[in-house]
């Protein structure tokens, strides 16, 4: 089943039928709430207007973190909860989600070693730790990982978190939601909300297409565009609830070897990362800057290239150059507006704001991390557990998300086991295709006997057979989804290559008009 037809949707089809939850977005919250609410036998609609995870949550820092420098603002409780999430997401989906080792340099004028020491200690006992190992302390001159850096630079400290695939996690949590039920449109634009005493009417525009739909109460996880949902149905002049700040990330060749990390503390207070990235590439960001919708689709300015390219060259010994840079993605964060000075001080915690005063009951959902969005969904769907009648359990903490149903520490057996059972194949792409797919490659590659089998192959390894999959069962439906957020091979391949991805979609992919973002 191809999920971009526009006839047909993942889960039932519920056309003029009553759903339970109608949510607006597919990002990570989105997804995670319908996920939350179909394993408990919910009927839920979900629509994005664009792809899943097109925006915000597909540009992170692809970090599930606690957020360390968060300690320092007094948030605590947002620190212990991301920090209990760690090891519970790593369980749900060690194929996209692992652990990684951070190593902060103690630097001259800034944050004293003594303060950085009782901060890590805090950030190792907040939220307990079973699989990631603590914090230790680095002599930078004689260990392995202050070879990159600047000779001024002797201490340090080593700590834990992990990374995630941002936009994968959230094809898999939506995939996982239709499985069990929901109904996931995408490319299905909401132009319509009419508010009734007991239930919500949606027209909904999918590809051209107009429906209306009826559904008992609105989520409106909208993420930056929270506020212009919200006008949909409330057309006084309701206070603007969003601070829409901007980050951005440059992707330039690798700076150092090994597969650790490095946060860096800047003169302005802040902090950046530098992460290994897609095998021969480091990603350094973040950036900190309002947006407004007047500036239309997130891109890096030239002032952020500067501040991220000087941040990073402060630290390594070799410095970060305009002609180092290979990619640039930026995404804009939806928090909530409480008032900070600067956009670094904003609260990056989720905050919900429910309304079942005036009619059918409508959940707005403002900022929000990655890390949090299982402990987000389960909040919501317990906020609504009157409304819904059903209980607050949280069963999604011991469920795996699609393909991750082996132990945290198995990715290398996996590996081989898979080697063994398709020798025919380059263990590279078996490695990848783990990677991104982990127990699920069994079921793609089941039918393969010979090359032959996998279809036309590209560039970076990928072969039709893939493309295919993400097409039935991940909601693909371009080239752009499949090159630049199921995966990140658009990285690794050059136009040519990428158009002839392209050219696979027009001639037997889905019939969707794209605009291919090109590196």
């Amino acid at each position: 089943m191809q999920h971009c037809d526009i006839a047909q949707t993942a889960g039932f089809s519920m056309t003029g039928a009553m759903y339970d939850l109608a949510i607006i977005g597919g990002g990570i919250n989105g997804v995670g709430i319908a996920r939350d609410a179909a394993g408990r036998g919910l009927k839920v609609l979900l629509v994005e207007r664009d792809d899943l995870a097109s925006h915000t949550s597909s540009a992170s820092t692809k970090l599930v973190h606690g957020g360390l420098r968060y300690l320092e603002h007094y948030e605590f409780n947002l620190v212990r909860k991301a920090l209990k999430e760690r090891e519970v997401l790593l369980r749900a989906a060690p194929h996209i989600i692992w652990p990684m080792r951070f190593v902060l340099p103690v630097d001259e004028g800034m944050r004293p070693a003594w303060l950085l020491r009782l901060g890590l200690f805090l950030y190792d006992h907040l939220g307990g730790r079973e699989i990631l190992p603590g914090t230790k302390s680095l002599n930078l001159l004689r260990d392995h990982r202050g070879d990159p850096l600047q000779n001024r630079l002797k201490k340090g400290f080593a700590y834990s978190d992990c990374w995630v695939e941002d936009a994968r996690l959230v094809s898999l949590t939506a995939r996982d939601a239709a499985d069990r039920g929901a109904d996931i449109r995408t490319r299905a634009n909401c132009v319509g909300l009419e508010r009734g005493q007991d239930h919500w009417t949606l027209e909904i525009d999918q590809r051209g297409a107009k429906k209306t739909e009826q559904a008992k109460i609105v989520i409106n996880a909208a993420g930056p565009w929270v506020d212009p949902v919200t006008a949909l149905y409330d057309r006084s002049d309701h206070a603007a609830k969003l601070r829409l700040v901007k980050g951005s990330h440059i992707v330039v060749k690798r700076k150092y070897d090994g597969d650790h990390s490095y946060i860096f503390q800047n003169k302005d207070g802040r902090i950046i990362f530098a992460i290994p990235y897609e095998g021969d590439h480091t990603l350094i960001g973040t950036t900190d800057e309002p947006w407004s919708y007047a500036e239309g689709p997130a891109k890096i300015s030239d002032g952020e290239i500067d501040y991220l390219c000087e941040a990073a060259s402060e630290y390594f010994e070799t410095p970060v150059v305009r002609e180092d840079i290979r990619w640039t993605y930026s995404g804009v964060r939806p928090l909530f507006d409480d008032h900070s000075r600067t956009a670094a001080t904003v609260t990056r915690d989720f905050v919900f704001d429910f309304d079942n005063d005036n009619g059918a009951p409508v959940l707005s959902i403002f900022g929000g991390k990655i890390t949090t969005y299982r402990v987000l969904a389960l909040q919501a769907i317990r906020t609504l557990s009157e409304a819904l009648d059903v209980d607050g359990d949280d069963w999604t903490k011991e469920a795996h998300l699609p393909g991750g149903d082996f132990p945290p520490d198995g990715f290398d057996a996996l590996v081989e086991q898979y080697a063994e059972r398709w020798p025919m194949i380059d263990r590279s792409i078996i490695h990848r295709l783990v990677r991104a797919y982990g127990t699920d490659t069994a079921l793609i590659l089941a039918e393969v006997k010979s090359l032959a089998d996998l279809g036309q192959k590209f560039a970076a390894g990928l072969y039709e057979i893939e493309i295919q999959w993400l097409i039935d069962r991940e909601f693909a439906c371009t080239a752009e989804d499949v090159l630049w957020r199921r995966s990140k091979l658009g990285l690794h391949m050059n136009e040519a290559e990428q158009q002839a991805v392209a050219l696979w979609f027009e001639r037997s992919g889905p019939k969707v008009k794209e605009n291919l973002v090109l590196s």
